[in-house]
């Protein structure tokens, strides 16, 4: 079974390729991580991904099935959540109730339901904020759970977001620079929910990284991208010193 791939992936603005014939298998349970210079196609590849772009040419496949025509609400039903580059939270509003928006593909009440607050919608309300009291414990968020998001530091509400893309319940989690505008004591913390939330919870993940000691230190296998096109695939060791990445990103 392909669990997850982009086949011959492309998307063009106007007469500019910003991902240009991606293709590359990502096996159930892997660190997949996604580097190379700013303007390289990582979060268009994400959007894509995501279905907040639509691919000109290509196919995206996630269990054998074709997803690439599918909505991105489609999408985070089929179990792909993702984070963003810069961080999409509700700022007046609590932990808890940033974590609850992430439960909204569970929701399968309806809206005459909702109204009147009938039984079966209280049960549902039951069962999805246990599973947000379940991803802040994992996460260590409790203390935070009816802080505002305005109030929090940015590391905290970097991991904030990280737990609302995990209360989806997601298979795969996009994870799009998590270490962006960390310290390196958040770095490390970041690293190890990561690798935390593959080997305990399962869930594959697919990564774009700028910080290489965190690249190596969780990636299972890393792909280098430039002018949207491939550059390199292989280990974390491979890729960092293939001489085009070294030319093109690393630096000599």
């Amino acid at each position: 079974m392909t669990y997850f791939a982009l086949d011959d992936v492309s998307i063009q603005f106007g007469g500019l390729k910003a991902v240009d014939g991606v293709s590359f298998e990502v096996a159930k349970g892997e660190i997949f991580t996604i580097i190379g210079p700013n303007g390289a196609g990582k979060t268009t590849l994400f959007n894509l991904i995501s279905r907040l772009y639509n691919v000109t040419t290509g196919r995206i496949v996630f269990k054998d099935e074709e997803i690439t025509q599918l909505n991105a609400q489609q999408i985070a039903g089929r179990g792909i959540a993702r984070t963003f580059q810069n961080i999409e939270l509700f700022d007046n509003a609590s932990v808890l109730q940033n974590l609850l928006v992430g439960r909204h593909r569970h929701s399968t009440t309806r809206f005459w339901e909702d109204l009147f607050f009938l039984p079966r919608v209280r049960r549902e309300e039951v069962g999805h904020r246990h599973a947000v009291e379940e991803v802040m414990e994992f996460l260590r968020l409790q203390r935070y759970r009816d802080t505002l998001i305005a109030g929090l530091p940015y590391g905290v509400r970097k991991v904030v977001e990280v737990g609302r893309a995990l209360s989806i319940g997601p298979e795969v989690l996009l994870l799009d620079e998590p270490s962006s505008g960390l310290n390196v004591e958040e770095t490390s913390r970041m690293a190890e929910w990561i690798l935390e939330i593959n080997r305990r919870l399962g869930i594959t993940i697919l990564m774009v990284e700028h910080d290489m000691s965190l690249v190596s230190r969780v990636s299972d296998r890393v792909l280098a991208l430039n002018y949207g096109r491939i550059m390199a695939m292989g280990t974390s060791q491979e890729v960092q010193s293939h001489p085009d990445v070294v030319a093109a990103y690393l630096g000599a």
